[in-house]
């Protein structure tokens, strides 16, 4: 018993086999496109107004775009913390002959004030300040004497302050704003796209043969013989027997298993947007609206 495994797998539909995979995989892609048609549809739109004569089968018309509102406390002005009172010492005339200047803070309504003066060759040169005391509401005198005995030839130098007012904390104000943000613009849009697609096929064929043969072969041979005699009587008897059998049996079975197995792999990604919808994304983002709702609040910190 012979067999022609070629025709065994000529006779596969191999057309079906693969492109059936295939057209699955195309139709699969077609729903995914309607799917994002829908989603952005029903999600990003509202239902528009049913038309005249409408056919059934067309896309039904869309609304306006769905906007996600929502409140938030927008900072108006900043809090500022409280700044002291301070000074600037501007030496305008460094006089003569120093030796152990003293500074002497008088005025300005204030008290507690302390600077020292730096020399150079006998002339101030510099008035710096180390504590700025308390209570002052104007600029106070500075006047630079000389500790001891004055030199001779020794001139008073002479000293302009420049006098920040101190300036008390500023709490900061807020303004609660509404925000209204397009919910397409705020959410994946799905954009399932097939990348890949490998059809595996496998067909397995075996065929078995087996063949029988009996073969049996039999002999046989009997011989006898009798006598018998006198006087005026004689008698004489014999018998031979032959056999022979031969006997052949041939048998022949065949069978043929066959096995196959089909395995289809598709890998799907998340697509880039097309232009289209990234230039409606586009309009949606520029037509996101932020106005106050309330008057501004101060929010001491």
């Amino acid at each position: 018993m012979d067999y022609n495994h070629g025709k065994e797998l000529s006779s596969m539909d191999f057309k079906n086999l693969i492109g059936g995979p295939l057209v699955a995989v195309v139709e699969a892609q077609a729903q995914a496109a309607m799917s994002t048609v829908d989603f952005i549809r029903k999600v990003g739109f509202k239902p528009g107004a049913p038309k005249e004569n409408e056919n059934p089968n067309d896309v039904p018309s869309t609304g306006e775009p769905v906007y996600v509102s929502f409140k938030y406390p927008k900072e108006v002005s900043p809090y500022e913390p409280a700044v002291p009172s301070s000074f600037a010492a501007a030496v305008l005339d460094g006089g003569a002959n120093y030796k152990n200047p003293k500074v002497a803070i008088t005025g300005g309504g204030g008290s507690g004030a302390i600077a020292t003066a730096s020399l150079d060759g006998g002339k101030i040169a510099s008035i710096d300040f180390t504590s700025y005391g308390s209570g002052y509401t104007s600029a106070p005198t500075v006047k630079v004497n000389e500790e001891g005995t004055k030199a001779d030839g020794w001139k008073e130098a002479v000293v302009q302050v420049a006098f920040t007012p101190a300036k008390p904390s500023q709490a900061a104000v807020f303004q609660e704003m509404k925000l209204e943000v397009p919910i397409l613009s705020i959410v994946p849009i799905p954009y399932l796209r097939v990348e890949e697609v490998t059809v595996d096929f496998n067909a397995k064929i075996n065929s078995i043969q087996t063949k029988e043969e009996t073969s049996e072969r039999e002999r046989g041979f009997e011989l006898s013989s009798q006598k018998s005699g006198g006087f005026f009587l004689a008698k004489a008897s014999v018998n031979m027997k032959t056999s022979i059998t031969n006997k052949s049996t041939s048998k022949a079975t065949g069978s043929i298993e066959r096995t196959y197995s089909m395995a289809v792999h598709v890998r799907a990604v998340q697509d880039e947007m097309p232009g289209g919808m990234e230039k409606i994304l586009g309009i949606l983002e520029d037509a996101t609206k932020s106005q106050p709702i309330s008057a501004p609040k101060e929010i001491t910190i």
